[in-house]
C-alpha cells in the first residue's frame, strides 16, 4: 500500500511541476481536471476518475458547468470535489470582472473591452434565455462600483429591449460610457435585424444625454461578437 501511495504522490507532484511550467492551457483535459480532483480527494489515483467524467460529461467545460448533484453522482466524485469545481469556474469569474476595472491610476481603454467580454462569456455564455446587460464606465472607460446590470431577461430567442430603460439606468449610474451585452442561447453570435435596429437606437437616446455607446456584444458559449470591431458602432 506505501508503495501504491508513493506512487500517486509522485505523480501528483510531476503534473503540478508540468502545470507550473507549460500552464493549463498546454495540458489535456484529463490531466486538468486530476489536478482539480488532488484538492479534494487526497489518497487516492484520480486519473480514471478524470478520464470518466469527460467521457460522462463530453468535455472540461461540460464538467465545470454541470450541477453539483450531477457531479456528486458520479460514483468516487464525493462531496468536496464538486464543490472545488463550482469555485474555480466562480473565482474565474470574479477574476475577469475584477480585471475588467483596471488598477490605481490605469485607465481601462477600449482594450478593456476584450475583457469585459471575456467576462460576460463566463456570465452569459451558458444561459439558455436571453438577457440584456451593460456595463456603466466613467469618462476614463473605467468600471463603475456595482456597474453591470442586467436590464432584460426573456425568452429562449429574445429579451426585449428599452434604450429608455437603459438611458435612465445610465443617469442613475451618472455613466458617462456604456457597453451593452446580451446572449444568443442558440449559438450564432450574428446579429439579427432586431439587434441591429436596437443597437442604433441606444446609440441615438445617448447621443443628447452625452453617453456614449462603445460597444454592443453578443454572446455565445463559444464566441463573442463585437459591433464596434465589425463596424457596426463608430466612435
Amino acid at each position: 500500500m506505501s508503495e501504491i501511495c508513493s506512487d500517486t504522490a509522485g505523480h501528483r507532484a510531476r503534473l503540478r511541476e508540468r502545470f507550473l511550467r507549460i500552464g493549463l492551457e498546454n495540458m489535456p483535459d484529463y490531466e486538468v481536471l486530476e489536478l482539480l480532483l488532488t484538492l479534494g480527494i487526497p489518497r487516492r489515483d484520480v486519473k480514471p476518475l478524470a478520464k470518466h467524467l469527460l467521457k460522462t460529461f463530453g468535455s472540461l467545460k461540460e464538467v465545470l458547468d454541470a450541477s453539483l448533484e450531477r457531479l456528486q453522482a458520479v460514483e468516487g466524485m464525493g462531496t468536496v470535489s464538486p464543490v472545488i469545481f463550482r469555485l474555480v469556474r466562480e473565482a474565474g469569474a470574479l477574476y475577469l470582472r475584477e480585471s475588467a476595472k483596471g488598477g490605481d491610476g490605469d485607465a481601462a481603454s477600449l482594450d478593456s473591452v476584450d475583457k469585459l467580454s471575456d467576462f460576460w462569456r463566463v456570465r452569459l455564455g451558458d444561459l439558455r434565455h436571453e438577457v440584456f446587460e451593460v456595463a456603466f464606465l466613467d469618462r476614463s472607460f473605467r468600471l463603475l462600483s456595482d456597474g453591470v446590470e442586467r436590464l432584460e431577461e426573456g425568452l429562449t430567442d429574445r429579451a426585449v429591449v428599452y434604450p429608455r430603460k437603459v438611458m435612465e439606468a445610465a443617469l442613475r449610474k451618472r455613466a458617462s460610457v456604456i457597453v451593452v451585452a446580451h446572449n444568443h442561447p442558440a449559438g450564432d453570435a450574428s446579429p439579427s435585424e432586431q439587434d441591429i435596429a436596437i443597437t442604433k437606437a441606444i446609440v441615438n437616446a445617448g447621443a443628447p444625454l452625452e453617453i456614449k455607446v462603445i460597444d454592443h456584444l453578443i454572446v455565445t458559449p463559444q464566441k463573442v461578437y463585437s459591433f464596434y470591431r465589425n463596424g457596426l458602432i463608430k466612435h
